[in-house]
């Protein structure tokens, strides 16, 4: 087993969907998900030259092999891009897709909790991971609240003033929450 990985292989890279294994790989998970349901579960090996070279391969990276193996498939390109545990206040805005002084705000209002090292503020990641998830649930709530079935003997005006309203009072109360 290798020791450290080298400062190249912590890089991001990107792959790019090359070469027909990847249609064997897609088909064959394809086809244990379907005879499995979920396609997760126990039973995949890694397996090396010599036949008692094998390891189990866990969940969370068949998920992730799942995952690019479909990208892959489907013709788009897939970045890898290592993280450490802890983020510094750029690296957690850019995570999150926010700027850095909205990302302090966000730090000083006490949303995401965060460490100090020295004069520096440090956040983990894990934490990161799960703001962004819960604001990605609220997005979703909003866009669900601000649905309208469209009935065509309803007045034009009064849908878009509807609408209005609802925008209004979900900002009020996202303004709030911030």
């Amino acid at each position: 087993m290798r020791g450290r990985l080298s400062a190249v292989e912590l890089t991001e890279r990107t792959y790019l969907p090359e070469g027909a294994a990847i249609g064997e790989v897609y088909e064959f998970l394809e086809a244990r998900k379907a005879t499995t349901g979920s396609g997760v579960g126990s039973g995949y090996l890694l397996v090396g030259a010599d036949t008692h070279e094998q390891v189990e391969l866990p969940e969370n990276l068949y998920r992730i092999l799942l995952q690019v193996v479909e990208a892959l498939k489907h013709g788009m390109a897939v970045a890898i891009a290592p993280l450490a545990q802890t983020l510094t206040t750029q690296q957690a805005a850019d995570l999150l897709g926010i700027s850095r002084p909205t990302l302090i705000r966000l730090l000083n209002a006490g949303r995401l909790p965060y460490e100090r090292v020295g004069t520096h503020r440090r956040l983990r990641l894990r934490d990161v991971l799960r703001y962004r998830e819960e604001r990605r649930a609220e997005q979703y709530r909003f866009l669900d609240e601000t649905a309208v079935p469209l009935d065509e003997e309803e007045n034009p005006a009064e849908v878009i003033r509807s609408l209005r309203e609802t925008r209004h009072r979900l900002a009020a109360e996202r303004r709030r929450n911030v």
